[in-house]
C-alpha cells in the first residue's frame, strides 16, 4: 500500500500511541528509524525529509511458504559465501526472524534471535535460542538501511564469542557492501542515486 507523508506520519503517530518504540515503528513500517524520528517531529519540514526508500514486502510477508521461498534463495547465497563456516543463523527482531528460523530450517543450522531496542541501544541476545559462543554465525534482517542495527548487532555477537560470517538482508537501501569488514549481501539492492 502506497502511503502519502501525511498518512506515514499519521501511522508513525498510530504506532507510538500504542507504545511502539522507534525502533519498533521503523520495522513495521520498513523505513529507517531517521525517516520515522522526522515523520514524528511536530516542525517537519517538506523540503528537509531524509532520504529514504520505502520497502514494502507485505506480499512475501503473509505467507510462510513465500518466506520460504525468499530464504532458499538466501541459503543460497549463505553457503556460496561462507562455505561450512557458519553454525548458527541469527534473526534480528522482528523482521528477520522468520527467514532466519526458515534458513536455519533449510540448512540445518542452530538458530539465534536478537532483539533490536534502539538506535542508542544494544539489542538483547535471547537466551532461549541457541548460543553463539565459538560458532560462526549469519545475521539476518529485512532491510539495511543506515547499518545502525546491523553494526550494533556485530558487535554484541562477536562480544559474545561468535565470529560473523555475513549479514544478509531481503533489501539493502545503501550502497554498503560490508558491514565493518563483514560482507553484506542483499537480495535486492535499493539505494538512491
Amino acid at each position: 500500500m502506497h502511503l502519502s507523508v501525511d498518512e506515514l506520519r499519521e501511522k508513525v503517530e498510530e504506532f507510538r500511541e500504542s507504545g511502539l518504540t522507534t525502533q519498533q515503528i521503523a520495522d513495521e513500517l520498513s523505513l529507517s528509524q531517521t525517516t520515522v524520528q522526522w515523520l514524528s517531529a511536530s516542525d517537519y519540514e517538506v523540503d528537509e525529509k531524509p532520504l529514504d526508500v520505502k520497502v514494502g514486502w507485505r506480499s512475501i510477508a503473509v505467507k510462510g511458504d513465500r518466506i520460504e521461498a525468499i530464504s532458499y534463495i538466501m541459503s543460497d547465497i549463505i553457503e556460496e559465501m561462507t562455505g561450512d563456516e557458519v553454525e548458527t543463523v541469527v534473526g534480528l527482531s522482528i523482521n528477520g526472524i522468520a527467514f532466519a528460523q526458515s534458513v536455519s530450517s533449510m540448512m540445518g543450522l542452530e538458530l539465534s534471535i536478537v532483539r533490536s531496542i534502539s538506535e542508542e541501544v544494544s539489542g538483547h541476545l535471547s537466551q532461549v535460542y541457541a548460543n553463539v559462543e565459538g560458532k560462526g554465525v549469519v545475521i539476518i534482517d529485512d532491510v539495511y538501511s543506515t547499518g545502525t542495527t546491523m553494526r550494533m548487532t556485530a558487535s554484541d555477537l562477536t562480544a559474545a564469542g561468535a565470529e560473523v560470517k555475513l549479514c544478509m538482508v531481503l533489501v539493502n537501501k545503501s550502497w554498503d557492501d560490508d558491514v565493518d569488514g563483514i560482507p553484506l549481501r542483499a537480495l535486492v539492492r535499493a539505494a538512491t542515486v
